[in-house]
């Protein structure tokens, strides 16, 4: 069938029922483990989902926040691999222990993330113990391929830094978009076999009912394509849909005033007399424009006109008409004194900043194994043959090669060749 049993057949096995309909039975003096295991999950999780505990907007609403705060972290995990990292648009569901574990890859990591600032409950994250190697492999500068052997305390610390950070600036968006601070404690991580957990309880109080599941799509190049779980408690996740609605101000909109009625238009004024229009200093109009102070003055203080201020129709207080003084622009003429003139350098501004000067005597690669097994009195070959030139570095750099010298009770270096 689908490897699972029922509960009539859980009981027909713990009390050796007869479960054939009048035939053989299923005696049983030592239950099985399987069995055991899913008696004491059998609880809520044979109980169906009432999905209208989310409701498709609070679903949008949860998978938008997730999908925000997911894309800063993975901008945060490209820093950390320096790989190219793609997570796509979450799946928001509603779940169980049971489900879970029948879906989910077993076993796996979880990272369990608590806020102190802002939000109040918690969450869970679950990546694939194969994930876990390769990302960590690559926070140690590795290329994603040393991935052999058992998951480690190595591997959970690397995964509970990255995890720390990653979760960090999802913290920040989620500030950003909840408007209120929001703050998580250092994330903790574990290996967990979901098969051996008979009361998912221990983990946290909300794996023992139903909860927010979602999913994401992560992709590292071609190192990582896998699935990666975020669980949410119920309350929780309401909680966070609550306090995005109000921030985005979701609410009833309130209803806009009425518009002021508007003002009665003044009744149009008389049209100027044009002869007098005429006579308005049409001589003066050839005079360069130097000459034309008065141009710039308000009509009331220019008499000299001939326009009669009263024949104008409207008060002058509702219309102050003014001659506007429009001269051609002029703009200074750029030189080339300083595109022609280049200054020297003064490189003694900087001949005081310090520098880090290293003498590497040589390099060797080893796997985390064979570092784990270093202890006093461990030999270390390295790549260098003895009587060879070794490296002079600066900041980092290499620049020169040398020979070591002893100087009374130090070490020191003879350059030898500076390198271009």
């Amino acid at each position: 069938m689908d490897g699972m049993l029922s509960q009539d057949e859980i009981n027909a096995l713990l009390s050796g029922m007869d479960i054939s309909g009048g035939g053989d039975t299923a005696a049983a003096d030592t239950p099985e483990p399987e069995a055991a295991a899913a008696a004491d999950t059998a609880g809520t999780d044979d109980m169906p989902i009432d999905e209208s505990l989310l409701t498709d907007t609070e679903r949008d609403a949860i998978g938008e926040i997730a999908n925000i705060s997911m894309g800063s972290s993975a901008t945060t995990l490209y820093s950390l691999v320096s790989r190219k990292v793609d997570i796509t648009t979450p799946t928001v569901t509603l779940s169980n222990w049971r489900n879970m574990i029948n879906e989910y890859e077993k076993p796996c990591v979880f990272i369990q993330i608590k806020y102190t600032v802002g939000l109040d409950g918690s969450n869970i994250l679950i990546l694939k113990e194969k994930d876990v190697k390769v990302i960590t492999d690559l926070m140690m500068g590795g290329d994603g391929s040393n991935i052999d052997g058992e998951l480690g305390e190595l591997h959970l610390s690397a995964i509970s830094e990255a995890m720390n950070q990653m979760m960090g600036s999802s913290a920040t968006s989620l500030s950003t978009m909840l408007g209120r601070m929001i703050d998580i404690s250092p994330p903790e991580a574990h290996l967990v076999d979901l098969t051996e957990i008979k009361k998912p309880e221990e983990i946290s109080e909300f794996l023992g009912g139903v909860f927010c599941k979602i999913a994401f799509n992560m992709q590292i190049e071609d190192l990582v394509e896998s699935t990666i779980l975020q669980l949410y408690p119920i309350d929780f996740a309401k909680s966070l849909y609550d306090t995005f609605i109000n921030h985005q101000g979701g609410g009833a909109e309130p209803e806009p005033e009425p518009a002021p009625a508007p003002a009665p238009a003044p009744a149009p004024a008389s049209a100027p007399d044009m002869s007098q229009m005429n006579n308005m200093a049409m001589p003066q109009m050839g005079m360069p424009m130097q000459q034309m102070p008065q141009m710039g003055m308000p009509m009331q203080q220019m008499p000299q006109m001939g326009m009669p201020m009263p024949q104008m129709g409207m008060p002058m207080q509702q219309a102050p008409m003014q001659m506007t003084n429009v001269q051609p622009a002029q703009f200074q003429n750029f030189t080339t004194d300083y595109a022609m003139v280049n200054a020297p350098e003064n490189i003694g501004l900087i001949m005081d900043v310090p520098l880090e000067v290293t003498v590497e005597l040589g390099r060797t690669s080893k796997s985390i194994s064979e570092i784990l097994d270093f202890a006093p009195g461990t030999i270390i070959e390295l790549d260098k043959i003895a009587g060879e030139p070794i490296d002079v570095l600066v900041n980092g750099k290499f620049v020169a090669k040398g020979e070591v010298v002893v100087i009374e009770e130090s070490f020191g270096i003879r350059v030898t060749e500076i390198i271009k």
